[in-house]
């Protein structure tokens, strides 16, 4: 079992950043240097009216509490997201169920569709990685599993590579709906990156863990 949170190596792993400083530290800091250049510059013979002074000071702290509120929240978050990174842990080595792309290699790949309730049959659209369709393959029209393992109708198969697939439900020649295929994948690591529990499932692909609809053991 494989758990890791907010490390370099996951981060690149799994195509995530670190969060950046947030912008009301930014301010807070630009304040204080604009402060502190004021009351370094001000005139000794017409010093800043106490009024003014405390108005500002009024404003710095209600900065600085800002600042302290974002943090406690950022913070929160964090535990948050690890407190359900453990749970998560619990699905290494199961299959997950979600929309996402595969990277194929030559293995076969389980899918399901959703059936329209008009449909008279269903279609596996397949994509490449730009988004041209490069098969179209009937599939049975329920919510049963239909096992992709890139040959089509024709009987080529397409190059390894990562593909998308989506489900087409049809009526005669009318198209009633498109929406994604959901594909079943080995959980191989989770990972708390910038904040968020990420999953590896086989083949390379990365998804975030609220992505996943269902667990079945495999």
């Amino acid at each position: 079992m494989e758990i890791f949170a907010n490390s370099p190596a996951s981060a690149a792993r799994f195509g995530a950043t670190s969060a950046r400083p947030s912008a009301i530290s930014a301010d807070f800091e630009t304040f204080l240097r604009l402060l502190t250049t004021q009351m370094q510059n001000q005139d000794p013979l017409n010093p800043m009216e106490s009024t003014e002074f405390a108005t500002q000071l009024a404003q710095f702290s209600g900065v600085e509490q800002q600042v302290r509120t974002n943090d406690l929240l950022l913070g929160l978050q964090a535990g948050l997201a690890t407190l359900g990174m453990g749970q998560i842990g619990n699905w290494i080595g199961m299959e997950a169920r979600a929309e996402m792309p595969v990277n194929f290699d030559g293995q076969t790949t389980s899918l399901s569709g959703i059936p329209h309730p008009l449909a008279d049959r269903m279609e596996l659209v397949v994509r490449d990685e730009s988004g041209e369709i490069v098969q179209r393959i009937p599939m049975p029209l329920s919510d049963a599993r239909f096992d992709w393992d890139g040959t089509g109708v024709d009987g080529t198969t397409v190059p390894p590579g990562l593909y998308s697939f989506a489900v087409q439900n049809w009526s005669d020649e009318t198209l009633l709906e498109e929406r994604g295929a959901m594909v079943y994948g080995m959980v191989e690591e989770a990972a708390l990156v910038g904040g968020e529990v990420w999953l590896a499932l086989e083949g390379g692909v990365s998804i975030p863990a609220s992505d996943v609809l269902g667990l079945r053991a495999p």
